[in-house]
C-alpha cells in the first residue's frame, strides 16, 4: 500500500498552539494542567465540544475527496478514561472506525502520549518531563492500553496498524532541541531526573509492544515503529525474523533541517531534501518500509523570520512586526516546489502522514502566526500548495 494521509492532530490529543482558545484562562501549557486549572464542569464542556466539532463525519469524506487514503489518529494514554481528572475518548475512536471504513480510509492508532512523557514536548502532553521510560509501573501501564487497543480494533477492516509510542525522544534530538529550555516544566520537582530514552529501552519496549499487539492483529496490519530521531538505527532491529509486517515511522520537517543547518533558502531546502532525507530513507527502504508519519511545508523563508526550529509566540518568540513577505502567487510556487520535492522524497518510501488535516489560528489577523497556515493540509490544498 502506498500510503497518502494526514493526521488527525490536536483532536483526541490536546496542543495549545494548534488551538490556543481551549486553553483560554489559563496558564497552563499542555494538556496535563489544562485540567488542573479549571473547574471540572469547565474542562468537561470544553474537552466534549471540542471533540465533537473539530472532527465528524464530514472531514472523513473530505480528507477522501483530497486523494489521501489513511489518518494517523493521536490518542492519549487516557483514552479508556481510567486516568482521571482527564476523559477518555475511546467512542469517538469507535466513531472513526466507523466513518473511515464508510469512506475507505485506513486508521494507524498512534499513542500520542505516555504518563510522565515520552519526550518533554507540548505533544507529549507535559512539558519538560520525560520520566516515563524510568517508571516500570508506567511502562507496564501503556503496554495493557495498547494489548487493549489491538483487541478492540485489531480485526477492524478500516485498521493499516498501530504505533506504540509517538516521538520516543533519544539522546542527539534530547540535546539538539534542548527540551528544558524549550519547553519549561511548570513544575521543576515533577520534572527532576528528567532525561532522553535510551535506544536499548526502545528496543525493548517495541519488542514488548509487538508481542502484545501482534496477536490480536488480522496479519496484514502493520506495526510501526517511531525512530526515535535516529532513522538509521533501526536497520539490523527490524528485520530480524520475529518482527512480521512492520513499517518505521520517521518525522521530517523543514524547522528541524534549519536546526541542522540547513539554509533558508529555496535553493538549500531543496538540496537538504534530497541529499539527506531522500537519500536517508532510501538507504533504510530497502532493510523496512519507512513513512514520514509527520512533515509539512511550514518553513522559516515563507514566514518571512528566522522561527529558530518552529519555535513560536508560545516558546517566547515573538513576531509582532511580521508581515508577509510574498504576494499569494509567490507564496504558492514557493509551497508548490517544496511540496513536489518532500513528496518525492517521501515515494522512495512507503509513504506519508502530513500534519495536520487543521490547524485553528488566526494567520491573516495575528502577526504572531504569519505563515502557520502551512501546517493546515485542508488551506494546503485549499489554496493549490498541495495538488490532492
Amino acid at each position: 500500500m502506498d500510503i497518502k494521509g494526514v493526521n488527525l492532530g490536536n483532536w483526541l490529543v490536546l496542543e495549545k498552539w494548534m488551538s490556543p482558545a481551549l486553553f483560554e484562562g489559563t496558564t497552563a501549557e499542555d494538556e496535563y494542567h489544562l485540567p488542573r486549572q479549571l473547574s471540572k464542569e469547565v474542562y468537561e464542556a470544553r474537552i466534549r465540544v471540542h471533540r465533537s466539532e473539530y472532527i465528524s463525519e464530514r472531514d472523513f469524506l473530505a480528507i477522501r475527496r483530497m486523494g489521501m487514503n489513511a489518518v494517523r489518529i493521536p490518542v492519549p494514554y487516557f483514552i479508556f478514561g481510567d486516568r482521571p481528572p482527564f476523559i477518555g475518548c475511546i467512542k469517538e475512536l469507535d466513531r472513526a472506525f466507523d466513518w473511515a471504513e464508510k469512506y475507505n480510509l485506513k486508521v494507524l492508532i498512534d499513542l500520542h502520549t505516555a504518563p510522565l512523557s515520552q519526550n518533554g514536548f507540548d505533544n507529549g502532553g507535559l512539558c519538560g518531563v520525560c520520566r516515563w521510560s524510568q517508571t516500570p509501573g508506567e511502562v507496564e501501564y501503556v503496554l495493557q492500553v495498547l494489548e487493549k487497543l489491538s483487541v478492540r480494533y485489531g480485526q477492524r477492516k478500516g485498521l493499516l496498524g498501530m504505533e506504540p509510542i509517538n516521538e520516543p525522544i533519544t539522546e542527539p534530538m534530547w540535546k539538539r532541541m534542548d527540551v528544558p529550555s524549550r519547553y519549561p516544566a511548570s513544575d521543576p520537582e515533577q520534572a527532576a531526573g528528567s532525561a532522553p530514552n535510551t535506544l536499548e529501552f526502545l528496543r525493548d519496549f517495541y519488542t514488548n509492544a509487538y508481542n502484545r499487539i501482534r496477536p490480536h492483529m488480522a496479519e496484514d496490519c502493520f506495526v510501526v515503529f517511531h525512530d526515535g530521531f535516529q532513522m538509521k538505527a533501526w536497520k539490523d532491529f527490524l528485520t530480524r525474523p520475529h518482527f512480521q509486517n512492520v513499517m518505521l515511522d520517521t518525522h521530517l520537517y523543514l524547522m528541524l533541517a534549519e536546526q541542522d543547518g540547513c539554509p533558508r533558502t529555496m535553493d538549500g531546502y531543496l538540496a537538504y531534501i534530497e541529499e539527506h532525507y531522500a537519500q536517508d530513507i532510501r538507504e533504510v527502504q530497502e532493510y523496512v518500509p519507512v513513512i514520514c508519519g509527520e512533515w509539512c511545508l511550514f518553513n522559516s523563508y515563507a514566514v518571512g523570520v528566522d522561527t529558530r526550529g518552529g519555535q513560536s509566540v508560545l516558546n517566547g518568540m515573538e513576531f509582532s512586526g511580521n508581515k508577509e513577505r510574498f504576494t499569494p502567487e509567490q507564496k504558492k510556487e514557493i509551497y508548490r516546489t517544496l511540496a513536489n520535492a518532500l513528496l518525492s522524497a517521501w515515494s522512495v518510501g512507503s509513504g506519508y502522514f502530513y500534519w495536520s488535516y487543521k490547524v485553528l489560528l488566526d494567520t491573516c489577523g495575528d502577526p504572531n502566526w504569519i505563515g502557520w497556515d502551512s501546517w493546515d493540509l485542508g488551506r494546503c490544498v485549499d489554496e493549490g500548495w498541495v495538488r490532492g
